[in-house]
């Protein structure tokens, strides 16, 4: 406990400096502003503006990019209560019940408990992160090349639980991004393979810029498609601040939303959006006899998505900051914006990078206060964005999203990458194709290879280094636990359907 506390004034040192607090205050913004746009998702805004902190030092970028990530998520809710269109995925199950209130002329309200319960739950989910990462990390700094090679497999599993209505089109994406991560250099041997005698592709196809191209170029190909022009919806905002009353409702339903969402988002894959409706779905449960029910504009329930969705955050940095397997497809541009600046997410990263570590954990416990301050004195100004024009937001995205490409390397190739990934992109969403899996494949593909090569030249080509030592056997062993979950789930719906 007095190492921890010593570790995060030692972290505050760094965040409490004129340049990284506007770059929190920044971030904020930029989030909020980005995630009360309906459609607008944190994953999308922070893809295409990671490239812009490669020019700063990793905790200035890291504090902007968290900022947007935080503030994206909480401002989903806003256009979910106002206009029924959440402007995150996460804030799907906000709809249930803040459009309710909304319609019954209590917008503020909703908005307000909303805020608070963001908060609450970003700032149980920053707590829990701060003490359990440095026990899980000190675990972890025992890994070798097997339990590495075990750990990789094992997030690759959760293509599976991320794959949606189709486990076939899941993996096939994630063999995408697989075979994508596979362009380069040889990590062993060091020779070129899949290059076609194409000098630029020596280098390997930049992460950043598959990113950029799957969520930003092809999310706005598809509003071009189905029409950017919207009609404008407008929206009186009154009764920000929350009443005693409403505080004292929520103050149980908040806390255990909280600690769900928490320890959901640090299941790796699982992200905000099943975090939201889970704790939804069980305050719903647990509490189904409020006056209203859950459904007509019940404020607990707006506590319960709003919660345990921005939980999820500081949750989904515990297996990304401890062992390098990213918690969503945020931390998975978090990863690598980190590695751009020679830094590798992992249980090294506590021994060799500490006081960056925990002046994470402190700026982001920031920004969610931030959130809070922002969300309750300026909610009418940033509910006001939901009538920004289309045919304005998104040629200005395209253009961003080409700056930042090219903000990598300084070269065209990474434009084309980018193009070409957002056109596949655009493809797949038509066809139904998720890209989660694509993005866990192109982070997970490389880690898993490189270790499993290692595993196997020290153990001279036995694969007995898998099972023998406990560790690596008990994390395969929850390999096959989670691929098997869908099969299980599957099973059991046609159990239901044929009774």
């Amino acid at each position: 406990m007095v190492d921890v506390i010593a570790n995060l004034l030692a972290g505050a040192d760094l965040v409490l400096q004129p340049t990284v607090l506007l770059l929190i205050v920044a971030g904020v913004a930029i989030g909020i502003t980005m995630g009360s746009l309906p459609g607008m998702t944190a994953t999308m805004t922070v893809a295409v503006l990671v490239s812009f902190t490669f020019g700063m030092q990793p905790i200035e970028g890291l504090m902007l990019l968290l900022g947007i990530y935080g503030g994206a998520l909480y401002a989903g809710s806003i256009p979910a209560i106002l206009i029924r269109t959440p402007g995150t995925p996460s804030a799907a199950a906000t709809v249930f019940d803040g459009f309710p209130l909304a319609e019954r002329g209590e917008a503020g309200r909703a908005i307000s408990i909303a805020t608070v319960a963001s908060f609450v739950g970003g700032a149980v989910s920053v707590v829990l992160l701060a003490f359990l990462s440095p026990q899980i990390a000190q675990i972890a700094i025992e890994f070798g090349s097997a339990e590495y090679f075990a750990l990789a497999f094992f997030g690759l599993t959760i293509i599976a639980s991320v794959s949606g209505d189709s486990l076939v089109k899941g993996l096939l994406s994630g063999l995408v991004g697989m075979l994508l991560a596979t362009v380069g250099l040889d990590p062993a041997l060091g020779y070129p393979r899949f290059t076609f005698g194409f000098t630029p592709l020596t280098a390997g196809i930049q992460f950043i810029a598959v990113m950029i191209g799957l969520f930003g170029v092809a999310e706005a190909l598809r509003r071009y498609r189905i029409g950017i022009h919207r009609q404008q919806v407008e929206q009186t905002i009154d009764g920000i601040l929350p009443s005693i009353e409403d505080l004292h409702a929520i103050r149980g339903v908040t806390f255990f939303s909280s600690v769900a969402g928490a320890i959901i988002g640090a299941i790796p894959g699982a992200g905000g959006d099943i975090a939201s409706f889970v704790t939804y779905n069980e305050a719903s449960r647990w509490l189904g006899d409020s006056e209203p029910p859950f459904g007509e504009g019940n404020i607990r329930g707006v506590a319960a998505s709003e919660s345990g969705n921005n939980a999820s955050t500081g949750g989904a940095l515990i297996p990304t900051l401890t062992l390098g397997i990213p918690g969503d497809s945020v931390t998975a541009i978090l990863i690598g914006a980190l590695m751009v600046h020679g830094i590798r997410p992992g249980p090294s990263l506590f021994q060799n990078e500490s006081q960056l570590v925990y002046a994470v954990f402190v700026g982001f416990f920031l920004v969610y206060v931030l959130i809070l301050v922002s969300g309750l004195v300026g909610a009418r100004y940033w509910a006001r964005l939901i009538n920004v024009p289309s045919q304005y937001l998104w040629p200005a995205i395209l253009v961003l999203c080409v700056v930042g490409a090219y903000a990598l390397r300084g070269t065209q190739f990474d434009i084309w990458v980018m193009l070409a990934a957002g056109v596949l992109g655009y493809a797949m969403n038509a066809e139904g194709y998720p890209l989660a899996p694509m993005v866990l494949g192109l982070i997970l593909g490389p880690i898993a290879e490189s270790n499993l090569r290692r595993a196997l030249t020290i153990s001279g080509g036995s694969i007995d280094i898998f099972y023998t030592d406990p560790l690596p056997l008990a994390i395969l062993m929850l390999a096959v636990l989670s691929l098997s979950i869908p099969f299980i789930r599957a099973w059991l719906d046609d159990q239901g359907d044929a009774v």
